[in-house]
């Protein structure tokens, strides 16, 4: 049988390293892991017993479209806490993931053909599901003296949409008020839909991390339980829209996904009431952070922009090399740590940068650090 023009998707490399740092340790070696975004922690431990008490009282069948109500009431009560914002729980939809809430805000948001802004370096997967809906993703290339975030100035004629992440993915980095303020006017007066990526939040240094619902309500929001909750697993998120747009999200939701998992979403409730634990991880992923942001220009790589929040560092290695994905593979097979490519995150720039993830114990950071150092100096004498 033929296949589409429009499955014809790009590889997310990340998974081609995780895939080829699996194979690695099944050969016996020990692999330190700084490639993939994914916190070393399970699930909160009341996120656990929650489900597991559960489970025991019944089947764990079909829910309604939207989401648990109770876990709904909960992420608006969150926003709350956060940001100081009175969200309607009605505009709360819990999804498969973050990843089902981009299929579902493309779908709701752009006709085929439609061109939808992401600034470069980017979490590659926006492009990849853009692509897939035969919509057009156009690349912003984000400037360094503007953290890696889009301006308005960056933004080109003729978007129907643009999607931002703060804290972003690979650099980090976060967009202050004004900086979102100015985006989602921008786009406002243009009739370009904004959506913005935030599920970082929660995780960051200095300061807070903004919400675009403490600009408007007329935006797109988009979370998950998969980061700050630690839950990557569960495939649980969720997203915020417009109250006249809840409807249209539903209608899609049902027929697409018919609802998001309801044992994940009995764990993210027990998930909302773990806050201390999970703030507890953020303290582990600044120390981590800390011991980076000295050791990894140690080791030479030192074209690094401190992040916000989140637990990336993206290095500019173009002295080093010209070609990020041999070099990631020379580091794996003679360190023994895995990172990622910058290809995944900006086809222009990506072959000369690297992105380094933290999320994992400081005794590994600590020992990858080391290796790291060690093949660096080693490369240098050859």
């Amino acid at each position: 049988m033929k296949i589409s023009r429009r499955s014809a998707v790009d590889p997310f490399i990340v998974m081609d390293v995780m895939e080829a740092a699996r194979a690695a340790e099944a050969e016996g070696r020990h692999i330190i892991h700084m490639e993939v975004g994914q916190p070393a922690t399970g699930a909160p431990a009341l996120a656990r017993a929650r489900l597991a008490q559960e489970m025991e009282q019944g089947p764990l069948g079909y829910t309604v479209a939207l989401g648990l109500p109770d876990l709904r009431k909960g992420i608006a009560d969150l926003y709350k806490d956060w940001y100081g914002i009175d969200l309607d729980p009605a505009r709360v939809i819990v999804t498969s993931g973050s990843s089902g809430a981009f299929i579902l805000a493309f779908t709701a948001l752009f006709d085929a053909g439609a061109k939808v802004g992401l600034g470069e370096p980017g979490y590659p997967s926006y492009r990849q599901i853009l692509n897939a809906l035969d919509l057009e993703p156009v690349g912003i290339q984000s400037k360094l003296e503007n953290r890696l975030q889009p301006v308005p100035s960056d933004l080109p004629n003729g978007l129907d949409g643009l999607i931002v992440a703060s804290p972003g993915n690979p650099s980090g980095t976060m967009l202050d008020r004004d900086a979102m303020s100015a985006l989602i006017e921008t786009c406002a007066k243009a009739g370009v839909s904004f959506i913005s990526d935030e599920i970082y939040h929660g995780i960051q240094y200095d300061g807070r991390a903004v919400s675009a619902l403490e600009i408007s309500d007329d935006v797109y929001v988009i979370n998950s339980f998969s980061k700050y909750f630690s839950m990557t697993g569960w495939r649980v998120g969720w997203m915020v829209v417009p109250q006249d747009h809840v409807r249209v999200i539903e209608r899609l939701a049902q027929n697409l996904f018919i609802c998001p998992p309801h044992a994940a979403q009995i764990a993210a409730l027990g998930a909302l009431q773990s806050r201390a634990e999970c703030d507890a991880h953020t303290q582990v992923y600044a120390e981590n952070r800390r011991l980076m942001l000295e050791g990894l220009p140690k080791a030479g790589f030192d074209k690094i922009a401190p992040p916000d929040g989140a637990f990336y560092i993206y290095a500019d290695v173009s002295e080093l090399t010209d070609d990020s994905r041999a070099f990631c593979a020379e580091i794996l097979q003679q360190a023994g740590v895995a990172v990622t490519p910058g290809l995944d995150f900006d086809k222009l720039r990506g072959a000369q940068t690297l992105r380094f993830s933290y999320a994992r114990s400081t005794a590994d950071i600590v020992e990858g650090l080391a290796r790291l150092n060690a093949f660096m100096s080693s490369r240098h004498k050859r």
